[in-house]
Order: structure tokens, then sequence, then C-alpha cells
């Protein structure tokens, strides 16, 4: 029996037992020595594309039922979100976070690129969010020195938008996307290294990198409390052709072979305090991840239960 074969079904035997052991584990009564430390936890943020491009209104109500507190807004081609926004207007938005009592949380940029993001820094900002999300673009397949040299000068064109991002009060989170200059362990640290403004972050994907539990749980220490938004996101067996619905399902926590154990264990390690998001690409882009909001909704409740049953272990 696989090591994986073993956490799939220690999980599943766990996982009724779950709602019982969360009702039955209050924080423990304050010592002689002081308060109790509180327990470490994931904040979970949807993202809106998990749910296609269906209209705001019907996405916000699930937020909770997911056990999320926050949003992320897509725009094309992985979901409309952001662009229903422009149509409604931005007060408009800001009062359905209201009614549902949803925070937002980030914006992500890909179609603007991450120089062009300032913009939208000041949107989110303005809807009571603290992070826009972007990758780096090009170039691509470069190694040794002529990659901290590119990274050298990415980081230099890139200051001036991290002294906005810090006027404005938001973060910015470059995803680790793969072919993108900033897509290696290295090429992430010697960033950090060179841009070391706490306005400045990695947003991680496991998706674009070695699928080595210890190799990603020491990244993540090495980002420490630069790591400003984790993607819980497996490669399972990708996301860019059409496949069966069940193995385009493998890249979500808990499917596909993934140990999130020791990832759970790094981020405890860190005190990661940003959001994790439960996710997956569905293909083609722009369609929900499942048929209907309520077999959306199931499973990414699903992956959390596996998230919350590896957490319990660390």
């Amino acid at each position: 029996m696989t090591k994986q074969t073993q956490t799939r079904r220690k999980f599943l035997e766990q996982t009724a037992g779950l709602a019982a052991a969360a009702v039955s584990s209050s924080l423990p009564l304050a010592s002689a020595a002081g308060p109790a430390k509180k327990p470490f936890r994931l904040t979970y943020i949807l993202a809106s594309c998990m749910y296609g491009k269906l209209p705001l209104a019907t996405i916000l109500p699930e937020v909770h039922k997911t056990g999320a507190e926050y949003i992320e807004i897509w725009a094309e081609r992985h979901g409309n979100q952001r662009e229903q926004i422009d149509q409604m207007g931005v007060e408009a938005f800001a009062r359905m976070l209201r009614e549902h009592n949803v925070k937002l949380g980030s914006f992500t940029c890909f179609k603007l690129g991450i120089f062009r993001m300032q913009p939208e820094m000041r949107v989110v900002k303005q809807l009571g969010g603290d992070m826009v999300i972007c990758n780096s673009g090009g170039p691509r397949g470069l190694t040794g020195r002529s990659l901290k040299d590119a990274v050298r000068q990415f980081a230099e064109k890139l200051k001036p938008h991290v002294a906005a991002a810090e006027e404005i009060g938001v973060t910015i989170g470059v995803e680790n996307h793969s072919h993108s200059l900033i897509d290696s362990s290295d090429s992430q640290l010697w960033l950090l290294e060179f841009l070391p403004s706490p306005h400045l972050g990695i947003a991680l994907a496991p998706y674009h990198m070695p699928q080595d539990e210890q190799l990603l749980a020491r990244h993540i220490k090495n980002l420490g409390e630069r790591l400003v938004h984790f993607q819980a996101w497996q490669h399972g067996k990708g996301c860019m052709k059409k496949l069966p619905k069940e193995e385009e399902l493998l890249q979500l926590p808990g499917r596909g072979p993934l140990d999130f154990t020791p990832l759970l264990a790094a981020l405890k390690a860190i005190q990661y305090r940003w959001r994790t998001e439960i996710f997956m690409h569905p293909v083609p882009r722009g369609i929900p991840i499942l048929p209907t909001v309520e077999q959306v909704t199931a499973e990414i409740n699903r992956a959390r239960a596996y998230l919350e049953e590896c957490l319990a272990r660390v």
C-alpha cells in the first residue's frame, strides 16, 4: 500500500469525525502561566473563477458555504467577475459584499500584466481588499547567472510599482507561473532579496513547481513571511488539455497524488497569516469546475475537509 493510499484511507475514515471534533475543540482556558496560544488555522479565500463566469450575485452566497471569509476576483478568460464589477459599478459591488458579509481579498490581474496594475490597486483598496496578484511574464528559460541578472533587472523595473502598492496600502503577490521569469524557487527568493519591501511577496502555486512534498515544504519555510498567498493546487494530470472530469479534478487537494501534510506543517511552522485558496483550472477556461453551483461548492468543501485533516496531523 502506497503512502498516498494510506493518507487517503485515513482521510476517508476520519472525515466523518471532523465536524464533531471541530465543535469540541474550543480554545483552552488560560493557565496560571498566561493565556493559551491561539491555535494555527487556515483562512480561506474563494476564487470566483471556480464558478466560471456565473454572476457575482450567484457566487457571493457560496463564499461562507465553502468555509471562506474572502473572495478573489478573476477576469476574462478564467472568469469575468472583474468585468461584472465594471458593469455594475464599484459601489454596487461594495453593497453586494456587505449584503453577503463577504470580504474582498484580492484581484488577479493576469490580463493587465504586472506593470499595469496600479489602477487595480486603487480599486482593490476602495473595496476593502489588500492584494493584487499577477505573474512576472518572461524572459523564459534562463539559468544560473543569466537568470539572477534578469531577476535583478526585473526587480529594478518593479520598484516604482512596489512603492505605489506601499502608498496605496496593498501588497503585490507574484505568482510563480511556469515558463515565466519568476517561476523557480531560486528566482522567487532572488526577487524577494532584491525587493525587501513587505508590500511584495510570492503568491505560491505548487502546481507550477516540482511535485515533491519535501521540496515544497522547504520552499514555504524559505519564503517565510514573504509568502502572501497560498493556492492549494497540485499538478495532477495538468490543465492544458481536455481530460475526463475525474482526471481534471486531480488538481485538487486530496484527489491527486500530492500529500499536502508537509506543506501544511510548513505553513504552521512559519505561522502563515495570509489566505489559502482551493484551486484548479478547468478545460476550457471560463467554465465552472463542475456543472452546478452546488457541485462546485461541495467539491471545494471536500478539498477543505482534506486540508483540515492534514492540518490536524501536524
